[in-house]
């Protein structure tokens, strides 16, 4: 939904992100705010970025200490960049060249790839609600080809309905929507 790229970690920089990146989504005005999942480090605990979120309305959540899957999304999207075949080896020339590669990135992983996740639709698919109608039609399409070739198929076909939500730290039972509803006239993009 929102990033930016630094030289160093500070918690005003990640008050600016955290503050337009909510007011782009709308945030303000949504009945159901949103949790901002995060690690222990000390910038998203600092008082500046804790009053941003206060402010917005957002809700900090933490990692348990030693626990790693508590933050299994950010650690899948790390792993996902640094896997990408153009990511640099022996690092980035310059922060020119770590911003432009993380544009390139972030656009490329919203909108061209498909996770599996969402039943293979991209983020801003999902975002934008267009995966009740992507899914549907790929659900009609498994279906007639079955329909047409029985013998090739030996149980049912893929399961293509929509994921209503996700799961973090199921245990805890928090659920994360992974659709926000957006305000009259915003233009999304996905997380």
């Amino acid at each position: 939904m929102g990033f930016e790229v630094h030289d160093r970690d500070d918690a005003d920089h990640a008050a600016h992100l955290v503050k337009r990146t909510a007011l782009a989504e709308g945030i303000h005005a949504m009945a159901a705010k949103p949790v901002l999942h995060g690690d222990n480090g000390a910038t998203l605990k600092a008082t500046t970025v804790l009053a941003m979120l206060h402010w917005l309305g957002v809700k900090p959540s933490y990692s348990r200490p030693r626990v790693s899957d508590d933050n299994a999304f950010v650690e899948s999207l790390f792993r996902t960049a640094k896997y990408r075949p153009e990511f640099p080896s022996k690092g980035f020339a310059d922060l020119t060249a770590a911003r432009t590669w993380a544009a390139d990135f972030v656009h490329w992983y919203n909108n061209e790839h498909r996770h599996s996740g969402i039943r293979y639709v991209s983020p801003a698919q999902r975002h934008a609600g267009q995966d009740d109608k992507i899914l549907a039609a790929r659900h009609e399409l498994y279906a007639k080809a079955r329909e047409s070739n029985p013998r090739r198929w030996s149980c049912k076909t893929r399961d293509w309905s929509p994921i209503a939500t996700v799961t973090l730290n199921p245990e805890r039972e928090i659920a994360v929507p992974t659709r926000i509803k957006p305000a009259a006239g915003n233009q999304r993009l996905a997380a």
